[in-house]
């Protein structure tokens, strides 16, 4: 008799079915939030670094008393450059999964291969901000602190508006990446509870 049931249950093929994941609404509400507020963040940090200039009366060297106006002004560093392009991807980049989460929104079951993408893409983006925010601090630093060991000046005493512009932003891509971090733990943790 058991060898009969072993025969059947070779006998008729089963066809694997895809791993489904339940929609769990507070999920991806949590998700669209989320991918809400890194949108704003990194349009926030653009806008500010993108309109960060300040012009200075700077005293010219070996020329005492005499001082001439000169702009600081973002793209004076291939840093903030860097910075601002980072961020527009990661801008774009939220729009297009803030589009994908809400089309989920109203759907009973989600692939779990969705939340294996996302979460390798937020990584990815992830780590596109981080590069970005530490370039652009890593340079602000210097400008706010100098280096005597190189005999770099610092400017933020003199640009102090262009400085606060540069802080401002900085913190906001800062958050972006913090916003990236609980994003990726929150798709590793839906992919977790859909293990077999």
């Amino acid at each position: 008799m058991e060898t009969e049931k072993l025969k059947e249950s070779r006998a008729t093929p089963t066809t694997p079915t895809p791993v489904v994941a339940k929609s769990g609404g507070k999920c991806i509400v949590i998700d669209v939030a989320l991918r809400l507020l890194l949108l704003a963040a990194c349009i926030v940090a653009v806008v500010v670094m993108g309109t960060s200039k300040q012009t200075a009366m700077v005293p010219v060297p070996g020329v005492p008393g005499l001082t001439v106006p000169y702009p600081a002004k973002f793209s004076n560093s291939p840093a903030f450059i860097y910075f601002i392009v980072a961020l527009s991807v990661a801008g774009l980049y939220s729009v297009i999964t803030l589009i994908t989460s809400l089309s989920f929104i109203s759907k009973p079951n989600i692939p779990a291969k969705i939340f294996l993408i996302l979460a390798v893409h937020d990584v990815l983006i992830l780590g596109i901000v981080a590069a970005a925010t530490g370039t652009a601090g890593g340079v602000a630093y210097v400008g706010l602190k100098g280096n005597s060991h190189v005999n770099w000046g610092k400017i933020c005493n003199v640009y102090d508006k262009f400085c606060r512009y540069l802080g401002t932003s900085i913190f906001f891509s800062l958050f972006a990446a913090v916003l990236l971090v609980v994003l990726v733990i929150l798709n590793a943790l839906s992919l977790y509870k859909r293990i077999p």
